[in-house]
């Protein structure tokens, strides 16, 4: 910034020193100079105020999405499906280890919004009666956007004329997406699955076979008979 001054100051010295015509013409130079040194400057300064600094996905130890519990994965799958319906969700796919339910919200009349539960359950180890139940959810917000008809009538000489007639055509459009990351959110839910996991009334496919298979077949044709 120095020498530019100082270059600055030998030009305007060399004009005066100069006759008329070359003087005004240093110095009418210099001043678009000067005028282009500022705006490049102010230029520069409203770039670096308007960058984003985007923040970096960090991977940590957290267990805000995960949550270990006793059983196979098929218990503990049947046990988030069973503590998602009881919430309100729909059940939109159901497998031997994964979960996935939807819900929908309406807090105002021109705002909509939907989250879709994803559930995947590992076992911890091969063998191991234990099971980690991963954990996402994600909120979708919807904007009811309104946009007015019109039909065109043809007049005679005058040609086509457009008329409103009051029909409007509404649609929702996704105006925003993330995953919740509320702990507290995901802790009510591995508390329901917790409670349902516990119920009797939750058992595998294996524990129903070895069930039946226990049943003697005189029982079983006794039964059979009474039906």
């Amino acid at each position: 910034m120095q020498s530019l001054f100082s270059r600055l100051f030998s030009l305007l010295f060399t004009g005066l020193a100069s006759s008329t015509s070359r003087r005004s013409l240093y110095l009418s130079g210099i001043f678009a100079y000067v005028v282009m040194l500022t705006g490049c400057g102010s230029f520069g300064g409203g770039l670096g105020s308007t960058k984003v600094h985007l923040k970096d996905e960090e991977f940590g130890s957290t267990d805000v999405f995960t949550h270990s519990f006793p059983g196979t994965e098929r218990n503990s799958c049947e046990a988030a499906r069973r503590a998602l319906l009881s919430q309100g969700y729909v059940i939109s796919d159901s497998r031997l280890s994964f979960v996935k339910g939807r819900r929908k919200f309406q807090h105002d009349s021109d705002i909509h919004a939907e989250i879709e539960f994803t559930v995947v359950c590992a076992a911890d180890s091969k063998g191991s009666n234990s099971t980690t139940v991963f954990a996402n959810a994600v909120r979708d917000r919807y904007s009811l956007k309104k946009s007015s008809n019109s039909a065109s009538i043809g007049v005679g000489a005058l040609g086509s004329v457009s008329l409103p007639f009051g029909a409007s055509d509404d649609s929702l459009v996704k105006v925003a997406s993330e995953t919740i990351p509320t702990g507290d959110f995901y802790g009510k839910f591995f508390e329901l699955v917790e409670r349902y996991l516990d119920d009797s009334s939750v058992n595998s496919d294996e524990d129903i076979e070895k069930k039946e298979a226990s049943v003697q077949p005189g029982a079983k044709k006794l039964s059979e008979s009474n039906q």
